[in-house]
């Protein structure tokens, strides 16, 4: 049986009951970074082998653990943080699993654009996920896109890259858009700014921006 785990996106005490049984009871965990998931393992005294799986891992690392699998073990496989399968390979071993009839089960948990959805204050009872933008190709035609969009947009951006998108939706979509930026999410150093694209771009040009981002559009009325 494979499990997918939804781990903790900062604050390690944000993982269920369940998540942490299942942990202690599987045979194997599959992570991103092995250093990374065992200190949410050593904090809650789980002892178990560990097998990383990311986003360089090839075909034969997917077959091995379907090997594991199909020879009787029960695996449990985590992201470095949030739900496994979002932004990170996990989808390719859940997509091997079902193909090979083995029993999928998913545990939910935290994640991160969800987290930062519930306190933007925009409407979700629709909204447009969009993980991580194009770094070039297809960058202006997605902006572009999203000029006539209603929907709330949410999406991940880098610290590197925070101030070119916050530029590149004042060229395209206008510095008037209401936005809501929510970075270092359930971890000591929270933040999240709101006001428009225009104001938001000014405050971070003044300061080098630090921590993974979520940036939420409000969509057109």
């Amino acid at each position: 049986m494979l499990y997918i785990v939804a781990t903790p996106i900062g604050n390690l005490e944000d993982i269920t009951l369940r998540a942490l049984r299942v942990l202690k009871e599987v045979d194997t965990i599959i992570c991103e970074d092995t250093r990374h998931t065992k200190i949410l393992l050593n904090k809650y005294e789980i002892e178990k082998p560990l097998l990383s799986y990311h986003s360089h891992s090839g075909v034969s690392k997917v077959n091995k653990l379907i090997y594991e699998l199909k020879s009787g073990k029960s695996l449990a496989l985590v992201s470095d943080a949030g739900t496994p399968g979002i932004s990170d390979p996990g989808y390719a071993v859940v997509k091997a699993a079902i193909e090979e009839g083995i029993e999928v089960v998913p545990l939910p948990g935290p994640s991160a654009f969800l987290t930062a959805l519930m306190v933007s204050g925009f409407p979700i009872n629709h909204f447009l996920y969009l993980g991580f933008l194009p770094v070039k190709k297809g960058r202006q035609t997605l902006f572009l896109s999203l000029k006539e969009e209603k929907k709330t947009v949410v999406f991940y951006e880098s610290p590197y890259r925070i101030l070119k998108t916050l530029g590149d939706i004042i060229e395209y979509l206008g510095e008037d858009r209401e936005l809501v930026i929510g970075r270092e999410i359930t971890k000591k150093f929270e933040e999240f700014k709101r006001g428009s694209v225009g104001e938001i771009y000014e405050e971070m040009k003044a300061k080098k921006p630090k921590g993974e981002f979520v940036v939420i559009l409000k969509g057109l009325k």
